[in-house]
């Protein structure tokens, strides 16, 4: 049997453009861009379109992308950046001033282990917002756990393990009538009446870029990460954006190179794999007919997803977490009574079938999902979650063949299982 490959969300192949793209900045275009000479501006100009391609996406300036190698080291530029430079400023420190942090208790790891660190070392406070079933922030609650020290508001887009689209648009609104209200002293800008300080918005939408609008002045947002192997460019590289002029410390120190805030030799064979992915992205979302097979749009795997989610539930124990017209069109996760998610994982295998159970970051730990249990759903439970991510290339006979497997892997650990 062919492989069946339904872990997008965990990462996605290199599709052949992308990598025809970038095979010439290997050998051929193989200058440092921060060289003068034409071998090095060649791989600066090359580095400069693909800045182009992501502004554009975004509907940013050129001079807000700053590349990395991942979400993850994005995630911690944003948060570990703005808090230095906050704590930095003198005005502040006579106040002997702590940050606050707002976010759910949903986030990737990278979101919570930079915020966990900043409190541990004394340099932020942080609230994690609790979900409702579905797996989304009730507004209300972002406006009640606001304070005067409150900087920075993360809240991811779309939710990696169990495919939670938050009200990215609707918070940023919010967010926006906040500091209307806090810079409406005429000491300025920079403070309010109360000596308030502005709240920045920063969302995780590693998940996002091949269905959501992504337009960072419509999402209200200040601060955008994302990686590049979620949408079929390399793994190793990613993107921050940050809004022009917001206060910002960089945490890799050396060169010059990214506007000052990323030192390190650009990868620019990445780089140019990533420019060459989002404008994919961006073509395919402009055209109603489908490039090519890989190209799809959010209806094709809208209605693929519907077809495995209505096989699957037709298992006996078997439920959907969340409800699909709230939830990213690639993402699927169920929970599987009286099954351990890793068993099913590796029967599938033995059958060809990739899938996930919860996050690739955090698979390899023994406790129960953190999404789910913040989610409402006891351990025994999360311990049962099995997450199809579907892509590009799936395809309905694909979807059949889980829908025929997986009832009979189900069954063959249930009745593996010790009796309690």
């Amino acid at each position: 049997m062919k492989p069946i490959y339904l872990d997008h969300a965990a990462t996605t192949p290199v599709l052949p453009e992308v990598l025809t793209t970038m095979r010439p900045y290997f050998s051929l275009h193989y200058g440092n861009p921060s060289e003068p000479h034409q071998w090095g501006q060649q791989a600066r100009a090359a580095v400069d379109e693909a800045r182009e391609k992501v502004a554009q996406f975004l509907g940013a300036k050129p001079q807000e992308i700053i590349f990395t190698s991942g979400a993850t080291e994005a995630i911690n530029l944003a948060h570990k950046g703005l808090i230095e430079a906050i704590r930095e400023t003198q005005d502040v420190k006579r106040k002997n001033f702590t940050p606050h942090i707002v976010t759910s208790s949903v986030e990737h790891k990278a979101v919570l282990e930079t915020c966990r660190h900043l409190e541990k070392m004394g340099w932020a406070s942080v609230t994690y917002l609790p979900v409702d079933q579905d797996g989304l922030v009730n507004i209300k609650d972002i406006k009640k756990s606001v304070r005067p020290e409150t900087v920075l508001v993360s809240i991811m887009y779309v939710n990696n393990e169990v495919g939670t689209i938050q009200p990215i648009r609707e918070i940023g609104e919010t967010i926006s009538q906040i500091n209307k209200l806090r810079m409406a002293s005429p000491r300025g800008s920079a403070r309010g009446d109360n000596g308030e300080l502005k709240i920045y918005f920063h969302t995780d939408a590693t998940q996002a870029i091949q269905y959501l609008d992504c337009q960072v002045a419509k999402l209200g947002v200040d601060l955008f990460s994302l990686s590049g192997h979620k949408f079929y460019a390399p793994k190793g590289v990613g993107v921050l954006y940050f809004k022009k002029g917001m206060p910002i410390v960089r945490q890799q120190d050396g060169g010059e190179q990214e506007y000052r805030l990323r030192a390190g030799t650009e990868n620019v064979p990445y780089i140019v794999g990533l420019g060459k992915a989002i404008e994919l992205v961006q073509q395919n979302k402009e055209h109603s007919a489908n490039l090519r097979p890989e190209l799809r749009s959010r209806e094709f795997i809208e209605k693929l997803r519907e077809k495995l989610i209505n096989g699957v539930l037709k298992i006996p124990g078997v439920g959907l977490v969340g409800q699909p017209k709230k939830n990213a069109p690639h993402i699927a996760t169920f929970l599987v009574d009286g099954v351990e998610g890793e068993a099913m994982l590796l029967l599938l295998s033995e059958k060809g079938i990739a899938a996930s159970s919860g996050s690739a970051c955090t698979s390899g730990l023994l406790e129960p999902s953190h999404v789910l249990t913040a989610m409402g759903y006891r351990p025994e439970q999360a311990h049962g979650s099995l997450r199809f991510s579907l892509g590009q290339g799936t395809n309905d006979e694909e979807i059949n063949c889980v829908i025929k497997v997986l009832p009979e892997i189900i069954q063959r650990l249930r009745k593996m299982a010790p009796k309690l």
